[in-house]
């Protein structure tokens, strides 16, 4: 891990703050309401230890939801702060199915899909969003998973991101 400008923060933080929550107040965040499903699934399976956390979008608080083609409409930051958004969104949801976030035992696997221009090859870069917040907010131990990162035609909604993962939980 390269030292930067973006990760001493967070690393400092992650001594600092103990549990997930203080680590996502110290980084000024706050998670929003949970996504409701928005057709015929659930937001979350529990089966044993795993929890399974239905695909996730760019979705405000608000409920504005951030569109467009990456490489076309949006650029590369943008869509980093809407896999940000995103990684919120899943932690929304893992803390309405757990009750706190401290029962994650470690990310297993990020499925994340980008609204991507033909050509486009940035699709990790873009997806770092949720991967960094979820190593800001777990550790590096914790936070850091098996990671998938595809290019898409188009997604529900014309999203610019999808992110859905699979968690280990006690």
């Amino acid at each position: 891990m390269t030292l930067d400008s973006n990760t001493a923060p967070a690393l400092a933080l992650q001594s600092a703050a103990r549990s997930p929550e203080e680590r996502l107040a110290a980084l000024g965040l706050k998670l929003p309401p949970p996504p409701a499903p928005v057709a015929n699934f659930v937001a979350w399976r529990r089966s044993g230890q795993m929890l399974y956390l239905s695909g996730q979008g760019p979705l405000e608080a608000d409920g504005r939801l951030h569109v467009g083609r990456v490489g076309e409409e949006v650029s590369i930051e943008a869509a980093y702060d809407h896999a940000r958004l995103t990684g919120l969104n899943l932690l929304a949801v893992a803390k309405a199915a757990l009750g706190e976030l401290g029962r994650v035992r470690s990310v297993v696997k990020l499925l994340a899909f980008v609204n991507a221009v033909p050509g486009f090859a940035f699709h990790p870069k873009v997806i770092n969003g949720c991967s960094d917040l979820f190593v800001e907010v777990f550790g590096d131990e914790v936070g850091r998973g098996a990671r998938s990162a595809i290019g898409a035609g188009s997604l529900p909604g014309h999203q610019t991101v999808e992110v859905e993962a699979i968690l280990e939980v006690d």
